[in-house]
Formats: C-alpha cells, structure tokens, sequence
C-alpha cells in the first residue's frame, strides 16, 4: 500500500475507542465476490469482497462518494432501479445468489428490509405504515393478526409505548426520530433477515440519534444489520465488523477494534485520524 498518506505535516486525529463488543464472530449471513458496479461507463465499484457476519452489525465508513451507499444496495437490489447501473460478481444470502433469474426481487426486498437516510413515512396512520408490508406480502390473514403484528413490530423498534394511544395520527405527525423508528418498525414487519441502514441518523438530533444507536444493538440480537454511516465514532459505538471504502475500493475490513484501534493499512488509518477524508 502507498505510504503518501503518512504525512509527518499533518497531526493525527484524536483515537476513536470502540465500544467494547463480544470478539466471537458469527457465520457468514451475505457472502459478496468480486463486485463491480457501473453507472453507465462510470465504474463505481472496483472488485469488492466479504462475508457479512449474522446476528451482528457491520458499518461502512468511508468519504462521501466513496462507493459505500452503492454496495450496501446490492444487497436487496435497489440499484436495480436505476436503469443505467449494472451489478457484476457473485452476491449471495444463505448460499443463495440474489441475481437468480429464479429469484423474487419483491420476496428479496421483504427479506432484506432498507431504512433510510431520511425518515419517509408513508401518508397514512401509524398503523398502516406498520400493517402496509404485512397486507401486500400476505403475511396476514385477519384484522387480529395484522393489530399483534403491528404491536409487535412497534415494540421492537421501541415506540409503541409513545404511540400506542394514537395508532390512527399520521405517522407523518411524529417527530424526527419516531419517524425513523416508524420506518425501523416498518422494516421489521414483514419479518427480514437483513436490515440495511443508509445514515439512519444523519437526519436526527444526538438525543434521537442515541435512541436509534440503543435499539440498533438490541435488534443485532435477531437481526443481521448493515449501516453505513458519515460517522466514524457511530460505526465504534454499534458495529462488530467495519469496513473502509476509499473510491470505490474496499481498502480495509476487519473487526472494528482492529480499524479503529490497530489498522494495517495506512490509508485507513489516515482516514481514522483525520489525515484524509
């Protein structure tokens, strides 16, 4: 790797200390090999590899437009969308390639739920933001079933207790950071395996923010869950794994303590300490 970014001229940031999580890392959820990503002639992603750990939480950190937004919606075919992105190389979910032909895109997208930077709520009550997914998916069957789901999935994003005796207000009518654990709660509902998370919190005050990194570490514990942040001491208070994307290349994937605290490549550490960004 090229030293440039060692520069004597330029003092070192302040050290972030992550978080202290459990060392153990679970078996591989999502397994990407060698993905490239274009925009028409304009290569956006250059030959990007790892296994996403489940039940865990893995942050992508990096520059803006640095490619991290654009691989994490690999992952549930968002850049399917735009008409003129092409998607190369291997992505698969339990052993399962998500490019198959084969494969449901809409069951794909109901097993890897998408939270993001914004809160966008739909313009309905705050029970049927909740009871949408259920319904279109066929995930309920009666009025009773759909009333436990919505409950469920309101608690787990803690804010049923705010919002409990006011089920049918627009969920447009909540604050910043309800609106976001509305759509946490949103994502939950139709019962994902994967939560992906573009800056949940780019858009919230630090009291909203501290909630929603609060429920993040509950949820690692069903969920397996992929943010990407602008916020290098957010990805050291939540995550497990963190990896580092520098211009569309993935220069460095480790356990976070390692990133944060002993990075072997000097890129990442120039980055980390402030050198570049």
């Amino acid at each position: 790797m090229d030293r440039q970014f060692r520069s004597p001229a330029a003092p070192a940031g302040p050290r972030i200390r992550p978080a202290q999580h459990d060392t153990v890392e679970n078996p591989a959820r999502i397994t990407a090999r060698d993905v490239d990503v274009f925009y028409g002639d304009k290569q956006a992603i250059f030959d990007v590899s790892m296994d996403i750990p489940e039940k865990s939480v893995t942050a992508f950190i990096g520059p803006s437009g640095c490619g991290k937004s654009t691989f994490l919606r690999c992952f549930n075919r968002m850049n399917d969308t735009i008409d003129i992105c092409r998607v190369l190389g291997t992505i698969t979910m339990d052993g399962e390639d998500i490019h198959d032909p084969a494969l449901d895109v809409v069951e794909l997208r109901a097993r890897v739920g998408m939270v993001f930077q914004k809160p966008n709520p739909f313009p309905k009550s705050i029970y049927d933001n909740i009871a949408y997914g259920p319904r279109i998916h066929g995930l309920v069957n009666s009025r009773a079933e759909t009333d436990e789901l919505v409950i469920s999935s309101l608690k787990k994003a803690g804010l049923y207790k705010e919002v409990a005796d006011r089920l049918d207000a627009p969920g447009t009518g909540l604050s910043g950071g309800q609106q976001q654990r509305l759509c946490i709660a949103r994502a939950i509902a139709t019962g994902p395996e994967v939560i992906l998370m573009d800056e949940p919190c780019s858009a919230l005050d630090p009291i909203a923010t501290a909630i929603v990194e609060d429920l993040i570490h509950e949820l690692k514990e069903q969920y397996t869950i992929i943010i990407v942040t602008h916020s290098m001491q957010q990805a050291a208070r939540v995550s497990q794994k963190t990896a580092f994307f520098h211009l569309g290349r993935l220069i460095e994937y480790d356990t976070t303590e390692t990133i944060f605290v002993n990075p072997r490549e000097a890129q990442t550490e120039a980055y980390i300490t402030g050198r570049i960004g």
